[in-house]
């Protein structure tokens, strides 16, 4: 059992570390599902190439597309606060 400091900080084990390759300096992602907490190793590159399908349409001005989000129901991290 790991207990969170007061800075809610956890010591990950060294063994978990080698496990996943985590090693001091490394960057790493921390994420929160259904109040569970997963942490994982950032990947350079990782999601290379992962929207090499989109394609803009140049018939649509910069003002059009964001006003288009705009109308769309505010439901980015913005529209939380």
């Amino acid at each position: 059992m790991h207990k969170v400091s007061a800075k809610r900080q956890v010591t990950l084990p060294k063994r978990l570390c080698l496990n996943a390759g985590i090693n001091p300096g490394d960057l790493v992602e921390i994420f929160e599902h259904e109040g569970r907490v997963t942490v994982m190793k950032q990947q350079k590159g990782a999601s290379s190439g992962s929207l090499q399908h989109l394609r803009g349409d140049k018939n649509i001005t910069d003002e059009e597309s964001l006003q288009d989000g705009m109308d769309a129901g505010n439901t980015g991290p913005a529209s939380r606060r």
